[in-house]
């Protein structure tokens, strides 16, 4: 059986050569019986690892227990083997067999004692002369491998050079976890799917990727056990650091007294609607204004809780560097948008302070503009719209009821505009300290309120137009010898009498001579409503589209965008056979034999060769669209063919059509009420936290 083996080779280890030998510290993860996967976090000198002395075993576990729970049960931090700079010097242990190990001082025996217990292990030597692009990095080469029990010589080798992950700069991820690339497969799969499903996977790159990205912390936690670091000199770096100090403390503070005074008035605010949530004029104010108060709470439970979620919480992040890149995205998400919001709404807020006598001058003449629509429409209902001989009557009725109302809401919206002003500078002051959603949100109530005449017309005649209707289907079902069976939702036949059918004549033939009258008005009405509807459902997807853009990975996909991955891919950069270039290989048979050197070509399994490829690992970035699209997804989660439907078949039977939100606004947390000083102390502590990020 051909054996794979796949070494994953830190960058950091090319350009230094081992004095001696080295041990090599990392995962042994076997994803089948002829593949498996060696990754290398760090070696450790002779020199250094003999401060370990008999604790080594004890160090080992201590790194494996702050392991990610996934990968401790696919494979353990161990010892897995020696790189020595020049094996060619040394001389063969004792007891080895013939396996080619060499004599190594007693720290690394401990280390070899180990090893073997897992039944694994690799002696790797340094190579001066592999290099990349002529630069001699010393690259790894496999003089043999320790393998369930057997000692392998002749393998194909496959180097993985990686660039140790860190968290704020890079990480390592098979696919963008955000993004939903998921394929769409039929219900019946082929044959030839089904098989590929029922074999063993040869490549456990899931594994392989969460070991690389836990790499710098297995490093960190052995590192402290076996040397500690080298003396920082302060002489030069302590004024910047203390200058540095000091301008995160006074961060901390402005920030945390800025928030407390927002938490002090919310708390006073929320008080006063609790007392007032009995009175008739807070039951009328949170009707009409139904998006305000909503994106209201939404914003202040953001004030409440951005501290909380921005405390370090999560230790098990640590351990892996894929892991504290989401938390952190988590954790920045809130404090940006709200930032944002903010920003947006003091933008907006400022310049409806300028323009206020402007603004409130433009939105009372939209609204009387509105009416003068109206009116003229309704004139013209009432006379002969299009060339249609309506019923005289009924479009003076439905014309008069009409122009009644629209003058009614006309008179009352000239006492609107006596404190219009005042009302749009108190928008104004609420965007500034809630954000521009709540602008928003005012806008939707507003103009709610100032169309709530149209939405009124327009409920009464489509009540006159789905009651014509219904009744004309049922009287036609009476003329066909049927009736509608509830229960079961179809036609059953009836026998009806001679009474019913003359009562049913008399009232089919004025009901559809009626229906043009009524249909004229109701289609009037419902483009004007649908015109003002379609505004609010705009509108309220723009708040949505604030409160969901990801404004953190927006930013961190302009400035560093490998804190994003979105896959791997690998850079082929040597491929050789038996240690032979590939341009030099076309010298060789097909088995690989150089018949110059070898007259007789040998097949025996000693005489087998071996392929070595390096390839460097690097990350594939994901576009703007693979980022922002998957949250705006939520945006449009009402949005679908059956909604268009629906609509579609309100509109022409006159039933109600739900306009409602196309999108979900972020789920409110409880209220949360603790000290002045308590909050003060956590938000000081929630900044100063993140101080050496």
């Amino acid at each position: 059986m051909r054996r794979h083996l796949r070494i994953w080779w830190p960058k950091q280890h090319l350009l230094t050569q081992p004095s001696s030998h080295e041990a090599l510290f990392g995962w042994f993860v076997s994803s089948s019986p002829a593949s498996v996967d060696i990754v290398i976090a760090l070696t450790i000198n002779e020199t250094f690892l003999s401060h370990l002395s008999s604790g080594l075993e004890e160090n080992l576990q201590d790194t494996n227990r702050e392991m990610p729970v996934n990968l401790k049960d696919k494979s353990a931090f161990c010892v897995l083997g020696l790189y020595a700079a020049d094996p060619s010097n040394g001389s063969k242990m004792k007891g080895d067999q013939g396996c080619g190990c060499y004599r190594i001082t007693e720290p690394l025996k401990s280390c070899r004692q180990l090893a073997v217990g897992s039944n694994s292990w690799i002696q790797l030597m340094h190579n001066s002369c592999s290099g990349y692009q002529g630069d001699n990095l010393g690259l790894p080469e496999v003089h043999h491998i320790h393998w369930k029990g057997e000692v392998v010589y002749h393998c194909d080798v496959h180097v993985i050079v990686y660039e140790t992950p860190t968290h704020g700069a890079h990480h390592f991820s098979l696919s963008y976890s955000h993004y939903p690339g998921q394929v769409k497969v039929p219900t019946k799969k082929p044959k030839w799917i089904e098989e590929l499903h029922q074999k063993h996977a040869q490549v456990d790159l899931s594994t392989a990727i969460l070991a690389i990205n836990s790499s710098r912390a297995a490093s960190a936690t052995l590192n402290s056990k076996t040397c500690s670091g080298p003396e920082r000199s302060v002489s030069q770096s302590s004024l910047i650091s203390m200058f540095y100090a000091f301008i995160w403390h006074a961060l901390a503070i402005s920030a945390a007294s800025l928030f407390t005074l927002f938490y002090i008035i919310i708390q006073y605010f929320h008080h006063f609607m609790r007392w007032e949530s009995q009175s008739w004029m807070y039951k009328v104010s949170s009707r009409v204004f139904l998006t305000t108060w909503s994106n209201i709470k939404i914003r202040s439970c953001q004030y409440l809780y951005w501290p909380v979620l921005l405390q370090n919480s999560d230790l098990r992040c640590q351990s892996n560097v894929e892991y504290a890149e989401k938390a952190a995205l988590r954790k920045h998400s809130m404090w940006s948008n709200i930032a944002i919001d903010i920003l947006l709404g003091n933008l907006i807020g400022l310049s409806l302070l300028y323009h206020a006598e402007m603004v409130s001058l433009w939105f009372l003449n939209s609204v009387e503009g509105l009416n003068n629509y109206l009116r003229m429409g309704s004139v013209w209902l009432m006379g002969v719209p299009a060339g249609f001989k309506l019923n005289t009557e009924l479009a003076a009725i439905l014309g008069t009821a009409s122009l009644n109302v629209i003058q009614i809401w006309s008179t009352l919206w000239v006492f609107v505009g006596f404190f219009l002003m005042n009302m749009v500078r108190g928008i104004a002051i609420m965007g500034m300290l809630f954000g521009a959603t709540v602008i928003a949100a005012l806008m939707v109530d507003m103009i709610g309120a100032a169309t709530l005449h149209v939405s009124a017309l327009h409920s009464l005649i489509a009540c006159l137009y789905a009651s014509q209707t219904q009744a004309l289907a049922a009287l036609w079902r009476l003329f066909r010898g049927q009736k509608l069976n509830p229960l079961r939702l179809r036609l059953d036949s009836y026998d009806y009498t001679v009474e019913q059918h003359v009562v049913g004549s008399l009232l089919f033939t004025p009901l559809l001579l009626l229906l043009p009258t009524t249909c004229v008005f109701y289609i009037f009405f419902t483009i004007v409503n649908t015109s003002i509807r379609v505004t609010h459902v705009l509108i309220e997807v723009f708040i949505s589209i604030i409160h969901e853009t990801p404004y953190v990975k927006v930013l961190l996909w302009l400035v560093r965008p490998t804190r994003l991955p979105a896959g791997i891919w690998f850079e082929i950069v040597s491929c050789k056979y038996n240690g032979v270039h590939p341009m030099e290989r076309s010298i060789c048979d097909g088995n690989g034999i150089n018949p110059d050197f070898d007259n007789a070509p040998r097949k025996t399994e000693k005489y087998k060769r071996s392929t070595a490829l390096v390839s460097f690992l690097r990350i594939n970035v994901p576009s703007i669209g693979q980022i922002i699209l998957p949250h705006y997804k939520k945006v449009f989660t009402g949005v679908s063919a059956s909604l268009f439907a629906e609509s579609a078949y309100g509109i022409l039977t006159g039933k109600r059509i739900s306009y409602g939100p196309v999108s979900h606004p972020p789920s409110t947390l409880p209220w949360m009420h603790i000290p002045i000083k308590a909050y003060w102390q956590l938000c000081h502590k929630s900044i100063l936290s993140h101080m050496g990020d």
